[in-house]
């Protein structure tokens, strides 16, 4: 059964750091996507970084050159690597796993970690 545990969330001030982790289990390595998305209550959901079947990371334009993916151990672990944090990254962190879809990331993805709460203040 795939499991997807997030963990790493937290209080920083604007331009702080942190590293939020993706752990998941029952997965087969190059069978499934692993992304992040964050919400914030009232929004909607916004991708953010992913792994692809075949390992190639990518993160959106909002939060390129701040934020990085970090593969780990065989893919089965996602880091967030966050850096020069602002006020509006605030928000909760999921993370995700979706199953090989016509060679890639699916469209949906099925199995969904219960968050991680990333707050910046000024």
């Amino acid at each position: 059964q795939v499991k997807v545990v997030e963990s790493g969330g937290g209080s920083v001030q604007a331009g702080g750091s942190l590293r939020l982790s993706c752990a998941a289990s029952g997965i087969t390595v190059g069978r499934y996507c692993l992304g992040w998305w964050r919400q914030v209550p009232g929004k909607e959901r916004e991708w953010v970084a992913l792994i692809d079947i075949g390992g190639v990371t990518s993160v959106a334009d909002s939060v390129k050159g701040r934020f990085t993916a970090a593969p780990d151990n065989a893919k089965y672990t996602l880091a967030l690597q966050m850096s020069s944090l602002q006020v509006d990254d605030t928000a909760m962190y999921y993370c995700a796993a979706g199953r090989n879809y016509r060679g890639n990331c699916p469209p949906v993805y099925d199995w969904w970690g219960q968050g991680t709460q990333v707050t910046v203040s000024s």
